[in-house]
């Protein structure tokens, strides 16, 4: 069952975001508590029709079909211009734009203030809302959303003890992110996984760029002795029908 809110973010000027909530089998009936795993992209979790390119990751049916005792909830994108990249972008870029967009500008460094959003506002929603555990909180994202995710594993690691980072744009902030994680205390964090596809192709980045860069990130992430996995999937693609086929395994193991 997915109950759909709007809520403002005061931290970008007061806009209306649409959040989805996608709740457990049983929940209306049981008196338990769940974990929530939050995700971006929200648009694209959970039914074809809503997803920006016509196929989601199919979550709703996974939660029905599998009784994960999960909350997952989808934070929409802002689809205005290259908003996404901003939001998601915890550096600025200033190279992206003239030399893969063919645009002038710098892009990203706004993804503190999303995460502010979601610790300090959508958070305390969702919890007072629904029957949540507080102190179990997951995050999941791919690419620009995989990014963001990593960020808020060092940034927050007492709040996001578990994350899924897939086919992500580590390139987007490739040496600050490598920083990040090395100065980071992340004792805190769980378990991390992440994942790349043989065949991440975007018509701007080439899959031996998307590899490379993960691998780093991989290497500066296992130096910190955490808990992570690190999958390349053969001949995954940069798409939602691949990251709906890797994430029912991706949960179980966040949730094992």
């Amino acid at each position: 069952m997915i109950q759909e809110h709007k809520i403002k973010i005061e931290q970008f000027g007061g806009m209306e975001r649409q959040i989805r909530v996608c709740l457990p089998e049983g929940y209306e009936e049981s008196n338990e508590t769940y974990p929530v795993l939050y995700m971006h992209d929200g648009q694209n979790l959970f039914r074809d029709e809503d997803a920006s390119y016509g196929v989601s990751w199919g979550l709703e049916d996974y939660l029905k079909e599998s009784k994960t005792p999960l909350i997952i909830v989808g934070i929409d994108c802002n689809h205005e211009g290259f908003e996404r990249l901003n939001e998601y972008g915890p550096w600025e870029n200033p190279t992206v734009g003239p030399e893969l967009l063919q645009i002038e500008g710098v892009f990203g460094g706004k993804g503190e203030a999303y995460l502010e959003f979601l610790l300090y506002t959508l958070k305390p929603a969702i919890d007072e809302k629904y029957r949540t555990k507080p102190d179990d909180t997951l995050m999941a994202g791919s690419s620009m959303g995989g990014l963001i995710s990593t960020y808020a594993a060092c940034r927050y690691p007492h709040i996001y003890s578990r994350i899924a980072s897939l086919s992500t744009a580590f390139w987007f902030n490739q040496q600050e992110i490598e920083s990040f994680i090395e100065e980071s205390d992340l004792s805190a964090v769980e378990k991390f996984y992440m994942d790349i596809g043989t065949d991440e192709d975007t018509s701007k980045v080439d899959a031996g760029h998307y590899i490379r860069s993960s691998e780093k990130v991989y290497e500066k992430l296992k130096e910190k002795g955490i808990e992570v996995r690190f999958e390349v999937a053969e001949g995954g693609k940069h798409h939602e029908s691949a990251w709906r086929e890797r994430m029912p395994e991706i949960i179980e193991y966040l949730m094992k």
